[in-house]
């Protein structure tokens, strides 16, 4: 137990990041007789909502039924669904709003702050921070957490805090992964999610920068549809993030080199696309295919495809043989490519694994096996995909972990 010199705490929030953050906040906001302190090992608050969407802050994204918000999160889409029918996207807008901070939608969903900056997101919980008085302690290097009536945290150089509850918002960080295991939790490995592929032996590299929209791409049992993007490196866009996330532990325990197949023509079977092949043959049959590019697909792309399936379709249509056009048309709905490694992407922060979820209450987001002990964010074995979707699940963890907080009884 503390001494009287000893500061003690209603609860003691470890992580100033989003969830860790918006926890404190909205404790102390719904309960203001409550003693709320926050711990961060660096120097600064909310280092990933800085820098996230090139600096612009992806705060959330405008879908706004659970069921189908739910569909965004490769892990964790089941737990979801009861907090997000309690605070969801349209519940972070109004709260923003409150707090005299506009959001904006684009056009694919995404929603950023009207300023076009993540520093209006930072400065409005700072100010909120201090509006409330929640003692904000920086450079804590905790040495470990004990647990008896009441939780202690020991820090290096400094006295231990003593609290009633815990609230850990550490994201894939492993001091936090590691005492979440000493309070009795199990883990999933963190596994990296949300990044590109890199393919070194494709020979579309050279097409860099060319894009095509929509495409599918499947990756064992998984597929995503949308614009593809070729780089120097291999293959980015929204379909590759999407299947990184959906297929992070797949491609992880297949040291990242794994066969993907492009359907380049996903609106069309191959039967109709041969067909307009055969039909383009007979009306130009003396036009080269390269020319008449049937399919509107970028002209370089369209060359380089063309020279990859068969030397023949270089020629006038008349001279190409229906088997050819017909392996043409094959190829252009399952083109293979071999993954060979995942790139350093600047959205790669992301990661799934962590606390185990079954032994989370969803309804207070507290340990089931550890009283007193609550989490919120990226600490839990939780991900979404690119789009604002991990930062809603920050929000959303954190009000409901810190509303629960508040009204513990030891």
């Amino acid at each position: 137990m503390p001494s009287q010199e000893d500061p003690l705490y209603d609860l003691v929030v470890i992580g100033g990041g989003a969830a860790g953050v918006f926890a404190a906040i909205i404790a102390k906001e719904t309960y203001p007789h409550l003693k709320v302190a926050l711990l961060e090992k660096t120097s600064s608050l909310l280092g990933k909502v800085k820098i996230s969407g090139g600096g612009r802050c992806n705060v959330t994204h405008a879908c706004f039924d659970p069921a189908t918000l739910i569909q965004n999160y490769p892990r964790g889409s089941r737990e979801l669904l009861g907090p997000f029918y309690r605070f969801q996207p349209q519940n972070m807008i109004a709260w923003l709003h409150k707090e005299c901070v506009s959001l904006k939608t684009e056009a694919d969903g995404r929603m950023f702050p009207e300023s076009n900056t993540s520093q209006t997101i930072i400065d409005c919980f700072q100010k909120k921070l201090h509006k409330l008085a929640i003692a904000v302690h920086f450079k804590q290097n905790v040495t470990h957490i004990t647990k008896n009536t009441l939780f202690e945290v020991h820090r290096e150089n400094d006295t231990p805090l003593f609290t009633k509850c815990l609230l850990l918002a550490t994201g894939s960080h492993p001091s936090g992964q590691k005492w979440a295991s000493h309070l009795g939790h199990t883990l999933q490995p963190p596994v990296p999610s949300l990044f590109a592929f890199n393919t070194p032996t494709s020979p579309l590299k050279e097409l860099s920068g060319v894009s095509l929209n929509p495409v599918k791409i499947t990756l064992g049992p998984f597929s995503q549809k949308g614009p593809l993007l070729i780089t120097h490196f291999g293959f980015s866009g929204p379909p590759i993030l999407k299947l990184s996330a959906w297929g992070a532990r797949f491609l992880y325990e297949k040291n990242y080199h794994h066969p993907l197949v492009i359907d380049w023509l996903p609106e069309l079977s191959s039967d109709i696309t041969y067909q307009k092949l055969l039909a383009l043959k007979k009306a130009y049959p003396h036009k080269p295919l390269l020319t008449e590019n049937p399919f509107a697909f970028p002209k370089n792309l369209w060359k380089t495809l063309l020279q990859l399936i068969h030397p023949l379709l270089a020629e006038p249509l008349s001279r190409i043989p229906d088997k050819i056009l017909h392996e043409l048309s094959q190829r252009l709905h399952q083109d293979p490519y071999l993954i060979e490694g995942k790139t350093t992407h600047k959205e790669e922060f992301v990661t799934c694994g962590g606390v185990t979820l079954k032994e989370v209450c969803f309804k207070t987001l507290e340990s089931k096996l550890c009283k007193g002990l609550f989490f919120s964010g990226e600490i839990l074995d939780i991900d979404g995909v690119t789009g604002g979707f991990n930062f809603q699940n920050a929000w959303t963890t954190a009000f409901i972990a810190g509303s629960a907080a508040g009204l513990f009884k030891i």
